[in-house]
């Protein structure tokens, strides 16, 4: 079995309201990505205006130190709700079954409110990106239940760690 290998993560909370004292999901992430044994890449909180979500996570998938992004928020259905309108307009390929996924293990948790969701992710300049719902809850479910197995090279019979070097073929 290969080492462990840490990977850089950049995390972005969207919303109108919170600060970093009161960014929950955010430091959900940031705790879980480093108990893990990943490194903070970088973190910050826009508000909800796409070009500002835009503008700050083409920046973090333009640095190849960064290696994956994970956002949090803003991917409900209202009308300030636009984080899957910033970031999939950047991604050169979608991971449809991230979104599936996520929704079936919500649905478990918090039954037919999971449909609300527009949780996605996909690649973009050979960095991961993983757009997920703003609550905490969500964040540890998505964590959890998906995201920290696929960023571990460790895990078998196939993970997305073990394809970052061949992300700019």
């Amino acid at each position: 079995m290969p080492d462990f290998i840490p990977l850089n993560i950049a995390v972005l909370t969207v919303s109108d309201t919170r600060s970093e004292a009161d960014d929950t999901s955010g430091r959900a992430l940031v705790e879980r990505l480093e108990a893990a044994g990943h490194r903070l890449a970088a973190k910050a909180i826009e508000p909800d205006d796409i070009y500002r979500i835009r503008a700050r996570v083409s920046g973090w998938i333009a640095d190849p130190d960064v290696h994956v992004v994970i956002t949090t928020g803003g991917t409900g259905v209202t009308g300030r709700d636009g984080t899957p309108e910033a970031i999939q307009v950047l991604l050169d390929k979608e991971i449809e079954g991230f979104g599936e996924v996520f929704r079936m293990l919500s649905y478990e948790e918090i039954g037919t409110s999971t449909l609300q969701s527009r949780a996605l992710a996909g690649v973009a300049n050979a960095t991961y990106v993983f757009c997920l719902p703003g609550s905490s809850g969500a964040c540890r479910t998505g964590w959890d239940k998906l995201i920290q197995q696929q960023l571990d090279i460790r895990t078998r019979p196939c993970n997305l760690a073990q394809l970052i070097p061949r992300l700019r073929e």
